[in-house]
């Protein structure tokens, strides 16, 4: 099946908001073994969305569309598939009660305008929306689909999730596609892919690196009649990939660094403090988001000047002769977290995220440190980057040196 993605709206285009749910839509196809062909962004103006519809519809057999099923004139999805397929589009009366409803529990009277949200044509379905006033529409017309669904990209997640994919399913041609990611910190991607060359070329299962934000993602994908099959290819190759990539491997799939790190402290029942300077408090920010942080994050200290440094209990005197830019400093401002909080581990950071120089490092440059029950672990670090990947980089590999520590 040769699939299409159509972004709508014109706020894509003028780069107001950047297009997620495409990039979301398209790591979802390939396991129902649908290969995507385009990727298109049009906007607000029917005429153009009907002449970029009916072009998908020639040359793809499913296209997902997304955005424009508001209430409101600019809000186009509806009426461009309607005019593409040729039929009209017609008031669901018992749907209108529906969305009225919606409106009444939360105490507002449901605009009139709001009644086209309630239309279908001859060869659409409602895709329900629990969370969101705009229903999807599933169209299909032969062996033709399009499924639209709202740009809100928890509304459109949800519903993909819980209704196009499962109408989807029983439509697809025979065998199932399976992956699984490992998720790697410590080493680049070209490297990564070296350790594991010798199963990269494998057929089935195939295998291929991507870096992204958190690490390099090891993605291993299986093709098979049959589900057990398929997961019996990957775990095969994964197994294969852990020995060869062992501790670098710090999660799988859907998990974080950070959540993994919050495990590991749990399952330890010890608790984290945090010193950070030049970073802005990224660090805290990034384990605040880990899953049940309340029971081991401590919390966050975060400043730039000396003298802070100085009353969190940080010697003043070491400060002076290494400067905050130090592996001394680090260590022992990890100590100080520790100590400050009365936690078992404390993790430090020094950065200087640029552009120009803090403490007489050059931008770019990230010293961080662990104290972990008394032992110490550093590390210096240098990415010619922009600042703000320099804080992003500070927060994942403290938390990835704090988990080194801990598996040993």
């Amino acid at each position: 099946m040769k699939a299409e993605i159509l972004s709508i709206g014109t706020e894509l285009l003028l780069g107001q908001i950047t297009d997620t749910n495409a990039q979301w839509l398209a790591e979802q196809l390939p396991a129902l073994g649908i290969d995507l062909f385009f990727i298109s962004q049009v906007g607000d103006n029917r005429g153009r969305l009907v002449e970029t519809l009916r072009k998908a519809w020639e040359r793809s057999d499913f296209i997902i569309c997304t955005g424009g099923l508001g209430p409101t004139d600019d809000d186009l999805t509806r009426e461009a598939i309607s005019d593409l397929m040729g039929e009209e589009m017609v008031v669901q009366y018992n749907y209108a009660e529906t969305l009225r409803e919606y409106f009444n529990k939360r105490g507002v009277i449901m605009p009139e305008k709001n009644i086209k949200q309630a239309t279908l044509i001859a060869s659409a379905q409602f895709l329900e929306n629990p969370i969101g006033t705009a229903p999807g529409w599933w169209v299909q017309k032969g062996e033709k689909i399009i499924v639209a669904m709202p740009g809100v990209p928890h509304e459109m997640k949800q519903m993909w999730e819980t209704q196009a994919r499962t109408r989807l399913k029983p439509l697809l041609p025979g065998g199932i596609i399976v992956s699984k990611t490992l998720k790697v910190l410590g080493k680049g991607e070209s490297v990564v892919e070296e350790m594991v060359k010798e199963l990269i070329s494998s057929n089935n299962p195939t295998m291929a690196t991507y870096a992204k934000p958190d690490g390099v993602h090891l993605r291993i994908t299986a093709k098979a009649a049959d589900e057990e099959t398929a997961r019996s290819y990957i775990f095969e190759a994964e197994m294969k990939s852990r020995n060869l990539l062992g501790t670098l491997i710090y999660g799988e799939d859907s998990e974080t660094i950070e959540g993994v790190v919050g495990e590991m402290l749990t399952d330890r029942n010890f608790t984290l403090a945090v010193m950070e300077s030049g970073t802005g408090g990224t660090v805290s920010a990034l384990l605040s988001e880990a899953p049940n942080s309340v029971q081991f994050f401590r919390g966050g200290m975060v400043s730039q000047q000396r003298s802070m440094l100085a009353g969190w209990g940080v010697d003043s005197n070491m400060v002076e002769t290494y400067g905050i830019m130090s592996k001394e400093v680090a260590e022992a401002m990890a100590s100080a977290a520790r100590h400050q909080m009365g936690a078992e581990a404390g993790l430090a950071v020094c950065a200087s995220p640029g552009p120009g120089e803090f403490e007489g490092k050059p931008g770019g440059h990230i010293i961080i440190a662990v104290d972990l029950d008394g032992s110490l672990k550093s590390s210096d670090l240098y990415y010619r980057t922009k600042p703000a990947e320099v804080k992003r980089l500070s927060a994942v590999l403290s938390l990835n040196l704090l988990r080194h520590a801990l598996l040993k």
